[in-house]
């Protein structure tokens, strides 16, 4: 209720309303996303041979509850692009249309679907989805948006979706690999996900503060992730919509408290912020004996022929050996309850490592890790795993669709849209969480009727459905930033289509850069191979997107993204 301070009253009806509600028992049912999925009977549908699978039943059956009937199905070559797009973010060849067209079998979508899930390509395309979510960038965003290394994170997810790593497996690599029973490389590198925060390299800021804004990042960011959750609006004060307490939001920040935040400050940084310049103030205070050397030094330089240096970069490159942010656990700090989110008001109590009061409690008899959050996020018996896998299926069929079963991609809670099909969602998310097969789960989804229905809708259709809420047919939609340059590239025969390694550089505008400070920094541009690398790989500046990519929307990733924007500009006609 609001305070009486607020002088807002409510209104004869509203009171009445109230007060039938309370005669009527003053039922009160929990909301949907914290009710764990139970299965339910698949229904049944009037037209018995239109569905190929159980998913079509469940869109079917409200279609038929709606009284609309489904758009035709898709012609095979719009299919074939549709999929192809869909799992590899690039277009089918020539000779793959042919030889689709050329068997018209029901197994035929199978044997193409299955060769694109294993494609390499697939990754990549998967992830771009997760980059997005988990705000990964090669610079670290605040003030001077320095670099910092990232790469091997993003190599080491797309072989994770390359080898069709469990999801469960994938989730307690990124949030605990360090503290896992025996830490690999391979964990530690995906332990990185603790440092995508945005941080600051400026020698004025205070510590303490940045503190509290790395921790509210981390708990915002995991609670959208895999929780579909938005406890980043009880940093200040308990949720005004949802059952997240500012308690239970610092007592997530615990669980991260024994992450070394300064390390980066520590070591001087992880990469270089600038370039060498040609400029001797000191030299020139020295002996002659100096300047004789330094005078033979730049007839030396003067000699050189400029067009050395791309190969000169090119070979220092290939041997300086990678580095990668880690997550190195420490003694874990002490974590307070901020009143009003005020890093300077230590008035707050201690508070534990813990997950959210009412989805239950860890049952631990020590301090509880992020390790054991980690487990809790995909255990579908005992914790939260069924959330989580509510909330992956509804990005995947997102992205196959244009729109999630439940609308709110990153909102589950009390201000996000409720879903469409519930059921359906819950049957996706139980079968999911048996296995955690990702390409399973898009394999299901791609081979049903739902998924290769035309995008052309009759005038009724437009109008009762305008949004495609009920999924009658497919969503027109634009492809992504990086898949506009893909696709330019691989039709152009420039696409260079290697797997890993650093983040690259293809041209942009001179000048571009001009505005970034502390220290001012030249682009320098790719000559060789590396310019014609897919999207996925290109050099991700957060406060000076490429402007390609930014001409289409491509977000800055200082926050988890589950859907892009789309917008029309005329920039998009010149990218």
């Amino acid at each position: 209720m609001p305070p009486l301070e607020a002088h807002n009253d409510l209104d004869e009806d509203q009171i009445e309303i109230l007060g039938r509600w309370i005669e009527q028992g003053a039922a009160y049912a929990p909301h949907w996303a914290y009710v764990p999925p139970a299965p339910t009977p698949v229904p049944e549908v009037a037209d018995d041979s239109w569905p190929r699978a159980d998913i079509d039943r469940y869109i079917l059956a409200r279609l038929e509850a709606e009284d609309l009937a489904p758009a035709p199905d898709a012609d095979r070559a719009t299919l074939l692009r549709r999929l192809t797009l869909d799992l590899t973010g690039l277009p089918p060849t020539v000779e793959d249309l042919d030889a689709f067209l050329a068997i018209d079998t029901p197994d035929a979508i199978d044997e193409v679907v299955d060769r694109l899930l294993a494609s390499p390509a697939f990754a990549e395309r998967m992830a771009m989805l997760w980059l997005d979510l988990v705000r990964y960038a090669d610079t670290v965003g605040y003030h001077g948006d320095q670099e910092h290394r990232a790469s091997l994170y993003r190599d080491w997810v797309i072989w994770a979706f390359d080898e069709d790593m469990p999801f469960d497996e994938f989730t307690i690599a990124q949030i605990a690999g360090d503290l896992v029973e025996t830490p690999t490389d391979e964990t530690r590198i995906a332990s990185c996900y603790n440092r995508l925060i945005q941080t600051s390299h400026e020698g004025g800021v205070q510590m303490k503060e940045y503190a509290a804004i790395y921790a509210a990042d981390r708990v915002s960011n995991l609670s959208e992730v895999w929780m579909g959750a938005t406890m980043g609006c009880a940093q200040c004060h308990d949720h005004k919509y949802d059952p997240y307490t500012a308690h239970d939001f610092y007592a997530m920040a615990a669980f991260f408290a024994d992450i070394d935040d300064l390390e980066h400050l520590k070591n001087g940084g992880n990469a270089p912020n600038s370039t060498p310049t040609n400029r001797f103030p000191e030299v020139d205070l020295l002996s002659p004996l100096d300047r004789e050397r330094r005078a033979v030094l730049q007839a030396l330089l003067d000699e050189a022929s400029e067009d050395e240096a791309p190969a000169i970069r090119a070979r220092l490159d290939a041997i300086t050996p990678r580095r990668v942010m880690v997550t190195r656990a420490a003694e874990p700090r002490v974590t307070r309850l901020l009143p009003r989110g005020n890093w300077l008001d230590e008035s707050g109590p201690v508070v534990n490592a813990a997950i959210p009061a009412f989805l239950g409690d860890l049952s631990l008899d020590r301090r509880a890790s992020r390790l054991d959050l980690a487990r809790w996020l995909v255990d579908a018996e005992h914790g939260a795993g069924l959330l989580t896998a509510r909330v992956m299926v509804n990005r995947l069929w997102a992205m196959l669709h244009g729109e999630g079963l439940c609308p709110s991609l990153d909102d589950f809670g009390g201000q996000g849209q409720p879903p469409t099909h519930l059921e359906l969602l819950d049957a996706l998310a139980i079968d999911f969480a048996s296995d955690w097969d990702v390409k399973r789960l898009v394999r299901t989804l791609v081979t049903t009727r739902t998924y290769g229905l035309s995008s052309v809708a009759s005038p009724e259709m437009r109008r009762r459905d305008p949004l495609n809420h009920l999924f009658a047919r497919q969503t027109t939609r634009r492809v992504q930033a990086e898949t506009v340059r893909d696709i330019a590239l691989h039709l152009g025969g420039l696409l260079v289509d290697h797997l890993g390694g650093e983040s690259v550089k293809p041209y942009q505008p001179r000048g571009y850069y001009q505005h970034l400070n502390f220290p001012p920094r030249e682009y320098e541009p790719h000559l060789d191979e590396r310019q014609w690398r897919r999207g996925v790989y290109v050099h991700w500046q957060r406060q000076f997107v490429h402007p390609t990519f930014k001409a289409f929307d491509a977000p800055t990733r200082e926050s988890c993204i589950a859907k892009r924007a789309t917008s029309n500009t005329p920039l998009a006609a010149l990218a």
